[in-house]
């Protein structure tokens, strides 16, 4: 059966936030596990850098850095479809026999699964062009450099079909146990760099082809835990995706249109930082930047695990017609970030030097614009959960559109005086004006124009009762 939403005259909604208890044990149960992940996977990449670094060098762990960065320059591969899936099982009241669902789950792969052979081809292709150093610029290590590049886009390809399970279990409120299989990440990649560091094989070149192994291995387990939580979804979803003829996809580009063009533009805009730095600034600033990255990224894994928490959340309280505001966890998750972000910023100067036994410098500019990156992250991901109908996230295009120019102007006139920290100041403008400063006024628009729906439905619903 297909579940349907109610309507707003047949569950007059207060526009108090119902849902807001929920949504805060729902951020609680993410961020509580992204922080055991994060102490666990923590206290391994201290080890596994340290490792990286005095056995194969600070180039190795650049390029490194670099050719993880490409997944982050993709978000847009599976094309926006991962709101079509959330959207779809969250607002469904029974997602397992929701003929609705397995339709979108079948529209979506098959979607995803083509854009997966497109990447593999383009992949193939800048590799016997030889244009991988020209795009990846200095940061690329000569000779097996591009090779790495290639394996890097073929792995990550294939995971893109598996990563729906993850989003299954978004959608399900279960994205503390997808977090949690996320932990498997820093054991999986220093597991492999130990092997390599043992056997004395010469691989350092090709550290981040294990890395997309492991996240390979980590979407393939969020599949078979989606699949136990939805059994018959699951088999029919298998059984259809290759029956294209008997078994027709809906259109689903209008939900993900919005979402593909502001992942597109949130990619450029964030995370071209590691581009710009291979091309106009010293390798010793692009490890700089690096190993800043990865430890501002526990920080801000967290938020995002808590954030992508609240897309569910929002989701259903539109399909019960309720009115939850965001404003309340914006606050809550830029207070608690400002806390955390300010302690890793003064001490990010002593981890670096613990970490690369001297041989990376951390600058108190570059630590603490991290520390301001985190903080207007955090306070965007509430509001930006929140805008997640079609509506809002047709709205969210053109600041994103804008962020782009704005991040990558401030960014490319900041990596001469500033290095390393250049681009970060470039992001956090950028994100401050288009994003957490725009997001605030969708959203107190939305929350009128809904509270006065609302306010206009209750007197007909009360009449139709009292006939």
């Amino acid at each position: 059966m297909t579940a349907t939403a109610p309507s707003p005259a047949s569950n007059p909604a207060s526009t108090k936030p119902r849902g807001s208890s929920g949504a805060y044990r729902t951020v609680g149960r993410s961020a509580g596990s992204k922080l055991v992940v994060m102490a666990l996977s923590g206290a391994i990449s201290i080890v596994t850098i340290h490792l990286v670094i005095s056995h194969f060098g600070v180039e190795a762990y650049a390029q490194y850095g670099l050719l993880v960065s490409v997944a982050a320059l993709l978000p847009f591969a599976d094309l926006g479809l991962a709101s079509v899936v959330i959207n779809a099982v969250s607002s469904s009241e029974d997602p397992d026999h929701d003929d609705a669902v397995r339709t979108s789950l079948v529209s979506a792969v098959r979607v995803i699964l083509c854009s997966a052979a497109v990447i593999t081809a383009l992949g193939l292709g800048i590799t016997l062009a030889g244009w991988w150093p020209a795009l990846l610029g200095g940061g690329l290590m000569p000779g097996s450099g591009p090779v790495a590049a290639l394996l890097c886009v073929v792995v990550f390809s294939a995971t893109l079909p598996l990563a729906v399970g993850q989003r299954v279990l978004t959608a399900l409120g279960l994205n503390h146990l997808q977090i949690l299989t996320q932990g498997l990440a820093s054991p999986l990649f220093a597991a492999s760099v130990l092997v390599l560091v043992a056997t004395g094989t010469n691989a350092g070149a090709y550290l981040a082809v294990f890395s997309y192994l492991g996240a390979a291995a980590i979407a393939a387990t969020g599949c078979l835990l989606a699949a136990r939580r939805l059994p018959t979804t699951a088999r029919r979803v298998l059984r259809d995706v290759p029956r294209v003829r008997t078994v027709p996809s809906i259109p689903v580009v209008g939900l993900a249109w919005p979402v593909l063009v502001a992942m597109v533009a949130e990619a450029l805009a964030m995370q071209t930082d590691r581009l710009l730095l291979s091309h106009l600034a010293t390798t010793d600033e692009l490890a700089e930047y690096n190993l800043s990255w990865s430890l501002a990224s526990l920080l801000l894994q967290t938020i995002s695990a808590a954030g992508i928490a609240l897309w569910p959340v929002f989701a259903r309280a539109r399909a019960r017609a309720d009115v939850s505001s965001p404003f309340g966890l914006a606050w809550a998750f830029a207070g608690v970030a400002a806390l955390a972000a300010g302690t890793l910023a003064l001490l990010m100067p002593f981890a670096s030097h613990l970490l690369s036994d001297g041989k990376i410098a951390i600058s108190p500019w570059t630590a603490w614009a991290f520390a301001a990156f985190v903080v207007v992250q955090a306070a965007k991901y509430p509001l930006g959960m929140y805008l997640t109908d079609g509506r809002g996230l047709r709205a969210q295009v053109p600041a994103v559109l804008l962020m782009v120019v704005i991040n990558l102007g401030i960014s490319w006139a900041l990596v001469g005086p500033m290095g390393a920290a250049g681009p970060v100041v470039g992001s956090v403008v950028a994100v401050l004006v288009c994003q957490v400063c725009y997001y605030t006024v969708l959203v107190r628009r939305d929350l009128a124009r809904r509270r006065a729906e609302l306010a206009a439905a209750a007197p007909a619903s009360a009449s139709a009762s009292s006939d």
